[in-house]
């Protein structure tokens, strides 16, 4: 995670505090007129507690942020993550709410107004509380399994009916060693079957300490044809302060070890070409390539050299503002799996529509898209970072299952007017 100025901290709890101040005033005005004097006093105290204690935690941790081991500073950070939002953004929208009915009592008797007025009020503070409260206590590791099927003219043969399991932004530090909730998922992902399994970047937030005890568990992990990763932004270290540029290279080379050691082939702007009898595909893997502040270390043409010849190209690319530059309609690179966006660990989904706030920010944040017959596939990320929870985007491991168009005649699904590609719901 990045490291904020102490001005930077401050401002926040300024603005929490004057949130705070705000909704303690409406929830004045509603507790004077309906509860006990007794009762009135206790909420006070509970909530100015919380209050205070929340803004001296965020302080104090800034203060001997450097004097506290690492493993703990981030279970903390992250804790103070959660109860940030779960207290700010229920009381903003309290605020806001009850704001604006008190604006428009002319239009409620003064009867209705003593009561609609609370009870909506506390409503819109008290929903936002417990959608927040399940995001991080139930929906942050319930896995779902996304099933897209895919069919291609161009797919060999021999290759036919390949599954791949693709996973991404694990972030295994904000695990914090909890290494039973990530083995569930493996084990779902072992119970699909893959051919190949891709995971698409970010296995860390930052440094190499988090891969500590996860290897067991990656040595599980089981691929018919092959394991294959690639870097994501956060895999290189740029958002630490390092005393050396040594201690940053030191820190990247130990991750790499990583995936050697759990028998993943880290593609680090080169390809693969797997073959079967005659027929062969090319399994392309570029370094961390985004807009910036992302930087740019993929370099597409260098990861493409051993790949040219082959007639069916699978590109794994960590940002997927990269398909959109330098893939679709530049290249012949028939699928790209990309991950990054985490679907903003927040949104809203209804059979196939959706919405995220990550659609301000990125054009292709969820899902699966095409340009022509070239394809990109945005997976929305098993792990979390920055807020520990998730409203309405599950983490996912996701199931693609690739066919070969063989005659004219067969039956080809449709998504969006477009005959060669199909996405299935998905399952738990």
């Amino acid at each position: 995670m990045r490291r904020y100025s102490f001005f930077t901290i401050v401002l926040l709890c300024l603005v929490l505090l004057l949130v705070d101040t705000l909704s303690y005033y409406w929830l004045q005005k509603i507790t004077t007129l309906h509860l006990s004097p007794g009762i009135k006093r206790t909420i006070d105290i509970l909530f100015w507690f919380f209050s205070i204690g929340l803004i001296g935690g965020i302080l104090i941790l800034k203060i001997r942020l450097d004097s506290i081991s690492a493993l703990r500073r981030q279970r903390l950070i992250s804790s103070l993550y959660g109860l940030t939002v779960a207290s700010f953004v229920p009381k903003l929208i309290f605020i806001l709410t009850i704001s604006l009915l008190t604006l428009l009592h002319v239009v409620f008797s003064e009867t209705a107004s003593k009561i609609l007025v609370p009870v909506i009020g506390l409503l819109s503070g008290f929903v936002p509380f417990l959608v927040i409260l399940y995001a991080i206590f139930v929906s942050l590791y319930r896995f779902k399994v996304h099933h897209v099927n895919l069919l291609f003219k161009n797919l060999p043969k021999e290759f036919d009916g390949l599954r791949i399991v693709q996973i991404s932004d694990l972030h295994l530090g904000s695990f914090n060693r909890k290494y039973q909730i990530l083995e569930r998922a493996f084990e779902k992902i072992n119970d699909l079957k893959p051919d190949y399994i891709f995971f698409t970047g970010d296995l860390v937030n930052n440094y190499a300490w988090e891969l500590e005890g996860w290897e067991r568990l990656f040595l599980n992990l089981k691929a018919r044809r092959g394991k294959f990763a690639i870097l994501g932004n956060h895999d290189y270290g740029d958002y630490s302060d390092w005393t050396s540029e040594e201690k940053k290279e030191e820190n990247l080379k130990l991750i790499k070890e990583f995936y050697t050691a759990t028998d993943f082939t880290l593609l680090l702007n080169e390809s693969r070409v797997d073959r079967i009898g005659d027929d062969q595909i090319a399994i392309i893997g570029v370094e961390n390539w985004g807009k910036p502040p992302f930087h740019q270390y993929g370099d597409l043409r260098q990861a493409m050299q051993l790949a040219i010849h082959s007639p069916f190209k699978i590109l794994l690319s960590h940002d997927p503002t990269h398909w959109a530059e330098e893939v679709a309609a530049k290249t012949k690179i028939d699928l790209t799996l990309s991950g990054h966006t985490h679907g903003m660990q927040a949104g809203i989904q209804f059979k196939t529509k959706q919405w995220s706030p990550a659609k301000l920010k990125y054009k292709h944040w969820a899902g699966l898209y095409r340009e022509g017959e070239q394809y990109l596939y945005v997976n929305r990320g098993m792990g979390w970072i920055g807020f520990p929870g998730r409203i309405g985007m599950r983490p996912e491991i996701t199931l693609l299952k690739l066919k070969t168009v063989l005659t004219t005649k067969d039956s080809l699904p449709v998504l969006d007017g477009n005959p060669l590609v199909k996405q299935a719901p998905g399952i738990a």
